[in-house]
């Protein structure tokens, strides 16, 4: 469950505050104690103990080429043209049965295994390598969109295909056991691996992708990346994506919305509120597509009226990405 490290500051510091609270919330309740349940299943990583901290992203470009198209083929077992409670099909025979999830669906992030399928919400976003494709169909079998979770910007040595990344595309470690960021730069080199992830997220059946830390330029990479190259990479991501009719999101990287926006269905955030920056989102929002975004600490009393007002699927969740949540 990788995160940028923008938003992994303080983190070890934040999870033990939440323990010393010694407060605790059930599923969907309406209190707003803000304390998540320290109680549930472990996390199958841990954070590094001192992560180290991201440099600020540089501006991005203001030219934006035109977005590409693929072709829309729907997962297997959804009926042709169909579409969930909150969406919309987009305009055009290629993107028609492609998954467009429009603002205000409540959702659910589960990256600590098998996705537990007992919440009842329209949205599942769940890790794409730690469920099989029965458990894809489960979910759309209790009518559910299923967002597959994908790394695109770090090498994880835990993952089956970690092998397939050449030595030359490993940089830094980004904070997190494991973890390396990727020299993006590569699209020659990374292309083909990431074709094969989404191949992997289409047959099982998952309707859209999360990918990963698409904002390593404002990191230290150990490669001099730019804005540029950040904005090349995320675009051929979006490419492979709507090649094999799946929807995709843009994770985090707000300073550029703005050149992006048109290339993904939605957005994925973290900690908007808590860097007081959810405005950034309001082009997505514009454009009628999701932003499904999280907070860590505080109280959703604290981030759910902004949230109410931007129209964002808000939501508070533990470090862990288990199964709690607290919605707005």
């Amino acid at each position: 469950m990788s995160r940028t490290l923008s938003t992994r500051l303080g983190l070890l510091a934040l999870v033990t505050a939440l323990a010393l609270t010694g407060c605790s919330g059930a599923n969907d309740d309406d209190d707003d104690d803000g304390a998540p349940d320290p109680s549930g299943p472990t996390a199958t990583r841990d954070p590094a103990p001192d992560p180290p901290a991201g440099s600020s992203a540089p501006p991005s470009p203001s030219a934006s080429p035109p977005s590409a198209s693929g072709s829309a083929t729907p997962p297997p077992g959804t009926p042709s043209g169909s579409a969930a409670p909150g969406t919309t099909p987009a305009p055009g025979d290629q993107a028609a049965s492609r998954w467009k999830p429009q603002p205000g669906l409540a959702w659910q992030w589960q990256l600590d295994g098998r996705s537990d399928p007992s919440v009842d919400v329209p949205v599942y976003d769940i890790d794409g390598f730690e469920n099989t494709a029965a458990d894809v169909a489960r979910l759309h079998r209790d009518g559910r969109k299923v967002i597959c979770y994908v790394n695109v910007g770090a090498w994880e040595d835990f993952r089956p295909d970690h092998t397939a990344f050449p030595t030359v595309l490993l940089g830094e470690p980004n904070g997190w056991k494991g973890e390396k960021w990727l020299d993006i730069r590569r699209i020659d080199l990374l292309r083909p691996i990431m074709e094969r992830r989404f191949d992997m997220c289409r047959d099982k059946g998952f309707d859209a992708v999360e990918p990963d830390l698409m904002e390593g330029y404002g990191n230290k990479t150990g490669f001099p990346l730019t804005a540029d190259h950040q904005l090349a990479y995320n675009r051929m991501i979006a490419e492979i994506a709507h090649a094999r009719g799946l929807s995709v999101g843009l994770k985090n990287d707000l300073p550029q919305i703005p050149q992006l926006v048109d290339h993904f269905d939605f957005a994925v955030n973290e900690e908007c509120a808590q860097f007081d920056e959810c405005d950034r989102l309001t082009p997505f929002i514009a454009a009628g597509k999701a932003v499904f975004h999280v907070e860590y600490e505080g109280s959703t009393s604290g981030f759910c009226g902004e949230s109410r007002r931007l129209k964002l699927s808000s939501m508070l969740k533990k470090l862990e990405l288990d199964t709690w949540r607290k919605p707005c």
